[in-house]
């Protein structure tokens, strides 16, 4: 099992990891979840899988078992910035405006993680080893990108479990049931964990 942490400055070295990787969440997040997003060659995308994103990809043998997006809380296309902070700022009709407690960061130190997600293939003995693999390359790969936390959207049960690997997390928005899955916006502490 590998992880590979891709990036447009990178993505050349791997392959169809990145395809692949965009297959999966194909897969996981319209095949599986029915969610309405984008597609093309069976493949999933947003308007937030630009160059100034990271991905991070869980994968063996060509097939990518699980994944996440990072994103600068700083960057922007046209009318887009992050995921979250559009949710707050009423851009996109999936995500309630209110989700948060507080106004969206906007910090070279704040990056958003988004659509992760484990493949439904991974075995039930191995999904623990997985997402291990998954949080550990992410935390890896945020704190060399100068984050000191990573926001994101999870559900409502995240924390509990982050908690239990490690993770400093504290919920920073309202459980707000999406599609009958109850979410939070959560914030991860990576600053009591730099060495």
């Amino acid at each position: 099992m590998q992880t590979t942490t891709l990036s447009f400055t990178n993505l050349h070295n791997h392959g169809d990891l990145f395809a692949n990787m965009l297959r999966a969440r194909h897969e996981t997040f319209i095949q599986q979840a029915k969610w309405d997003l984008p597609q093309a060659d069976g493949m999933e995308y947003d308007q937030y899988d630009t160059p100034a994103s990271r991905w991070i990809a869980v994968h063996e043998f060509g097939e990518v078992l699980a994944g996440i997006r990072l994103t600068p809380t700083t960057t922007k296309c046209g009318i887009y910035s992050y995921m979250i902070r559009d949710a707050q700022r009423g851009l996109l009709d999936s995500i309630p405006s209110d989700l948060l407690f507080d106004e969206a960061p906007v910090a070279q130190h704040v990056w958003e993680s988004s659509r992760i997600f484990v493949s439904h293939r991974v075995p039930a003995k191995s999904r623990m080893r997985v997402q291990m693999n998954l949080i550990n390359e992410m935390t890896l790969s945020a704190r060399a990108l100068g984050a000191t936390s990573v926001i994101g959207l999870i559900p409502e049960n995240g924390p509990r479990w982050g908690r239990r690997v490690g993770l400093d997390i504290d919920v920073i928005g309202r459980v707000m049931d999406m599609d009958g899955t109850k979410n939070a916006c959560i914030r991860i502490n990576l600053s009591n964990k730099l060495h």
